[in-house]
């Protein structure tokens, strides 16, 4: 995997990820980078701006690293936990970055993503989620219906999002809860909406009749942790 930008790369120092190489621009200067890879010895190489301009569609800021390819967590390590999001065949990197790094903010540590028709982690998601990969752990699963069933026999109450629910604010929460995000066009699954314990969704005022998934996920994960901080 390739990643890019002053920040993604400081993350990675403070996270361990393998880094295998460096390309760096010939008029790059951050000094804390650059002692950073001379104490670790990791290989890098100078190449004209423009190289990287042909390497990397975006604000590289004058550095591009390759890195191991990212490791999912297994899925029983998933049952471990009492709060966990699935997102049902989200397609956008940006989305997914987003809702990685709201979950972190909001104390959510698990991710759940289907194997197939599905964005994964890759380098826009690395770098939209803000360092906050490091943190929150993504779970790849084959099939999502049979990891929702076995949620459901550990305990899991599901939330599905979804316009046609109840209002958020009105449910009472489980101790152990799943919330699942639909897909940004098609919203949840048949499939999977079928296996949803309640459908909640969140009351709309104007005239659009529906959020963005990242906005959406953001809303609902607040307010369910924000209530079970509280005890509610």
């Amino acid at each position: 995997m390739r990643v890019y930008g002053k920040n993604v790369i400081k993350e990675l120092k403070n996270n361990n990820t393998k880094i295998k190489k460096i390309y760096l621009s010939k008029n790059f200067n951050d000094k804390e980078i650059i002692d950073f890879i001379r104490t670790e010895k990791i290989p890098y190489i100078n190449v004209e701006n423009h190289k990287l301009n042909d390497m990397i569609k975006g604000n590289h800021q004058g550095i591009a690293a390759d890195i191991n390819d990212y490791i999912y967590i297994p899925f029983e390590d998933v049952l471990q936990k009492n709060t966990i999001v699935i997102l049902d065949h989200l397609e956008d990197p940006h989305n997914f970055g987003s809702i990685i790094r709201t979950c972190e903010c909001a104390g959510i540590n698990t991710i759940i993503i289907p194997k197939d028709r599905s964005v994964n982690v890759n380098e826009t998601v690395m770098r939209v989620s803000s360092g906050a990969l490091s943190y929150v752990n993504i779970c790849m699963v084959p099939n999502l219906n049979n990891a929702i069933n076995v949620l459901k026999r550990n305990g899991f109450f599901i939330y599905g999002a979804d316009m046609s629910g109840k209002d958020y604010k009105t449910i009472n929460y489980s101790e152990k809860i799943c919330l699942i995000i639909g897909n940004e066009g098609n919203g949840l699954k048949q499939n999977t909406r079928k296996k949803c314990d309640e459908i909640i969704s969140i009351p709309m005022y104007g005239k659009i009749n529906s959020l963005n998934a990242s906005v959406s996920a953001g809303i609902l994960i607040y307010h369910i942790m924000e209530r079970k901080n509280n005890g509610l």
